[in-house]
Order: C-alpha cells, then structure tokens, then sequence
C-alpha cells in the first residue's frame, strides 16, 4: 500500500492534464455519447488521446530545452506571436470559463441529489440548494487558491482524479458493454443524427483540450523539472494520455452497457445519476455519483487557474500565485461560474456547447507548437523527431477536421 500511495503521489504535472481533460466535460460527453450512441465514438477517443500525448510531449519538451513557456515563446519567436497568443488568451478563456459554468452546475446538482435522497423536505427548494450548494463550493475552492503552491493544487489533484478513475472502474464490473461494440467503436464513423456532429466536436474538446498543452510548461517549470527530466517528462506524457483513454473509456462503457441497448437517453443531471440504478441497484448509483462528482471538482482547480497561467505565461512565463493579478482574475472566474446555477439552466447543454468551443482555437495551438520545436535556432540546436512531428502534423489536420465538424454542429444546432 505504501508503494502505490508513493506511485500516486509521485505523479508529475500529467496530473493536471487529466484534471483538465477528465471533469464533468469528460464525463458528460462519455455518458451523452454512451447512451446514445454506445461505443460508436471510441476511435475519436483514441485518436484524441493519442494526439494529446504528442502534444503534451512537444510542449513539454520545449519548457525543458528552451526555458521558457509556451505564449512567452509564441510572442517573442513568431512574426504574428502576440496577435496569435491574444486570441489564444481569448479563445481557451472563453472555453474554459463556459466549461466552468457546467461543471459547478453539475456538481452541485449530483450533491443536490445526494441530500434530496436524505432530507426529502429540500425538494421543493431546489433551485435555491442548488444555488446555496454552488456559491458554498465556489467559496471554498477559492480560498484553497489563495494558498497559491504549486505542490498543494498538486496533492488535492492527485486525491480527486484518483477517487474518480476508482470509482468508474468499480462501476464497469457491474454492466460491461459487449465486446463486439468496443471493436465496432473503433472504426471512424460519425452518428448521422441531430447532434451527433456537434458530440464529436465536444469530444475532441474536452480530450484533446488547448489548455492541457499551454498550461503544461507552466505545470513542468512548477514541479522544477529541468533538462536532465526529459525522459520524464516523456514518461509523465505518455502515463497521463493512457490514464485518458482508460477512464474516459470506462465512462463510455459504462453507460453503454447501462443504458444504450435499453434505449435511455441521458439529458439530465439525474439520468447520469441513475445511469447504473437499472442493472445494478443503489450501491452502483453511490459509487458512480462519488466518481462524477470527483471529476467535477478536480476540474474546477485548473478551470479557475487557466485565465491567470495564460496571462502570466504572456508576461514574462512565471505564474506569481501570491500576485495581486491571480487573486482578481480567480475571483472573476469564481463570479463567471456561478452565472449558470444562478440562471437555473441545464448543465449538461452549457457543458456540451462549451467542450464545442474548445476546438476552435486547437489548429492555432497545435500549430504554434510545430513552428516552434522545428526551429532549431530556438531549439538550441535540439532536432525534433520524424514520430513526433509525423504526429505533430498529422493532429494538425485532425484538429481542422474536427474544427469545421463543430462548425457544422452549431450550425445544426442553432
């Protein structure tokens, strides 16, 4: 036991990356697609994560060689870096902040429901608890930011993303999707139904997610990681893109075998809740809401951290968590997330829309990235490999595909 604790802990900045990708973005998206589609979108999620890999990879690797962050370097080395860092800035931001609004609906709505099912009297309340629930998370995790170090936002992750993959592989023993649905799911088709476009879209959104790559130098630099870490750094990477797969999938699954040949279809917040009750009673209910309800909150931390980390790495490529700057800037984002429980709207659509926007700005991100490590004045003469820039290109392409693929979605859906 004390082996694996010390495995868990020992976890590099990778853990951010899934607190970022796996939140109630991820599990929303799994379950939506799940139910309605069952394992059909499998090879998106592949496709995703192995790109994500690369990605984190390339990022990580420049933080190491060249000492600096990513829009730092975007600003000082590309001829149009800081109109490209700005929109960036704007673009992840925009994304992020919408996601938020998601995420602090849902998770006070799966501990709505927990409390509805002891103190049945809330009931008729359940805008106001919902509301209360949210402004009383919101205030907490804000004050656990003004601690501002980079080790304890590292150890509260590493609690929330390791209570969650438990808790959804625990629920996969209960209902298991039929093998032939998960081989089905790997050949590349897209759902010809309303929606299904626009399900890709917020797919590729919330896994292969802009904030993952930008924030990782950041992440790299705060765990003191110098040059002599770049074969961890490649392990970290690749560790964080397999955990993914696996826990987005087992999201998937579960839901697929729950409810996809039982023709239910999840549209609210309790339908996620009760995505296991048919099959395998109460106790699977408890431990997938305990397992949403983790992904919600260990997204929170990097939603609230993207605006000021995007910022500081435009500055100068340092993030001051004691600054003036960070504790206003969070503070916005706390208000920002509130606007959805305040307004009472479904969560789910909000977070939905928001994983869409996510894709707009992953080209120029992923671009940006192939610039800077092939050139090798900035690279300090390091050459960057034809596997990783083979795949460098080749998620530059999926990431235009996918982008005119959610234009298409929002056009349906609008």
């Amino acid at each position: 036991m004390k082996k694996i604790i010390a495995i868990v802990l020992g976890f590099g900045p990778g853990i951010f990356a899934i607190g970022y990708t796996i939140g109630t973005g991820s599990v929303t998206s799994m379950i939506v697609a799940g139910s309605k589609f069952g394992m059909q979108l499998l090879w998106v999620l592949l496709l995703s994560c192995f790109f994500s890999g690369v990605l984190m990879f390339a990022y990580g690797n420049y933080a190491l060689i060249t000492g600096e962050t990513a829009l730092y370097g975007f600003k000082k080395h590309l001829k149009f870096g800081k109109v490209l860092a700005i929109l960036i800035i704007v673009g992840i931001t925009f994304g992020q902040w919408n996601s938020l609004m998601g995420i602090l609906g849902i998770s006070s709505n799966i501990i709505y429901e927990i409390l509805a099912i002891n103190y049945e009297g809330i009931v008729a309340y359940k805008y106001e608890t919902v509301l209360a629930i949210a402004v009383l998370v919101i205030v907490i995790f804000y004050a656990l930011m003004l601690v501002g170090k980079y080790t304890f936002f590292e150890k509260i992750l590493v609690i929330f993303v390791t209570l969650m993959g438990l808790s959804f592989i625990i629920s996969l023993f209960f209902v298991q999707p039929l093998p032939i649905d998960v081989v089905k799911g790997l050949i590349p088709t897209i759902p010809e139904v309303p929606g299904g476009k626009m399900l890709v879209a917020a797919f590729v959104g919330t896994t292969m997610a802009s904030a993952t790559f930008l924030s990782r130098p950041l992440f790299v630099k705060g765990k003191g990681w110098t040059i002599k870490n770049l074969d961890q750094q490649k392990k970290d990477s690749i560790t964080a893109a397999i955990l993914i797969f696996i826990i987005s999938g087992t999201i998937m699954a579960v839901a697929c075998g729950a409810l996809y040949h039982q023709g239910k279809v999840v549209t609210q917040v309790l339908d996620m809740a009760n995505t296991l009750e048919p099959v395998a009673g109460n106790l699977a209910v408890s431990i997938f809401f305990f397992g949403a309800l983790s992904a919600g909150l260990s997204s929170i931390f990097p939603c609230l951290l993207i605006a000021p980390l995007l910022v500081a790495d435009y500055q100068s490529g340092e993030l001051d968590t004691n600054s003036k700057q960070f504790r206003i800037i969070t503070a916005i984002a706390c208000m920002v997330a509130l606007i959805g429980p305040l307004l009472g709207t479904n969560p789910i659509q909000i977070q939905i829309l928001s994983q869409v926007f996510n894709v707009f700005v992953l080209p120029i991100v992923v671009l940006g990235i192939i610039l800077m490590v092939n050139n090798k004045k900035i690279m300090d003469g390091y050459k960057t490999g034809m596997a990783v820039n083979l795949g460098l290109f080749s998620a530059f392409i999926f990431s235009c595909i996918i982008s005119y693929n959610g234009v298409l979605g929002l056009l349906e859906y609008f």
